[in-house]
């Protein structure tokens, strides 16, 4: 951690129930943007590290994990600490030395939360110019469970984003439904997109070239 935040936070002697610093704000920002289609994300933070939860209509949810060991010092005083903050604005503050400008730069961050109705804060440092900003919390709610029973899935697939991404884009995107199948037999890995006007198939997925694990139980 830089040494000018160091001294910038030993002028205040408020407790914090959480403190973590970084050293490359640009990371972190890259691995927030990616679960960036709510506004609204969850905060827990264990003794493991960082968990950000977005969900949608409790019927989508994505989560990113940040491990302890890639900050450069991380403290938890509670064994957990939760809260919401509006995503977005946690991504202006991250970015608001403006990484792409200066791609030479790299700006360092502390994240300081008091606990239950006190803000986050952070404090930004690039090149010896130091910035604060603080970011209202809010109660958290119940998050949904996604975690299956393992006896209990039929059918799980491990596969590359980037193939599925362009799978994704050669779907008709203005039907109404769309069916996945997934079995031991061929065709193994198939979209079917229904609609008014034509019903589509995209089954021409080499599944043992984009599957990283691929197993099912009929």
């Amino acid at each position: 951690m830089n040494s000018r935040l160091r001294h910038q936070d030993s002028g205040n002697d408020q407790q914090y129930v959480l403190e973590a610093s970084i050293d490359n704000t640009r990371n972190l920002a890259l691995l927030l943007k990616a679960i960036h289609f709510r506004d609204i994300a969850t905060i827990c933070a264990t003794s493991d590290g960082l968990k950000v939860t977005v969900e949608d209509t409790k019927s989508v949810q994505a989560n990113a994990y940040i491990q302890s060991s890639l900050f450069h010092e991380y403290n938890v005083s509670d064994q957990t600490v939760i809260f919401k903050v509006n995503l977005n604005v946690l991504l202006e503050c991250l970015n608001i030395f403006g990484g792409k400008n200066n791609p030479g730069s790299i700006t360092t961050v502390k994240m300081c939360y008091s606990g239950y109705g006190s803000p986050l804060v952070l404090l930004l440092e690039e090149n010896g110019v130091i910035t604060d900003c603080k970011l209202q919390t809010m109660e958290p709610e119940d998050i949904l469970d996604f975690e299956f029973t393992p006896s209990k899935v039929i059918n799980k697939i491990i596969m590359q984003s980037e193939i599925l991404k362009e799978v994704w884009s050669d779907l008709d995107m203005n039907s109404d439904v769309l069916e996945i199948l997934m079995s031991p037999e061929e065709p193994y890995f198939q979209f079917t997109t229904k609609g008014n006007l034509a019903t589509t198939h995209v089954s021409d997925i080499s599944y043992k070239a984009i599957c990283k694990s691929i197993s099912s139980v009929i």
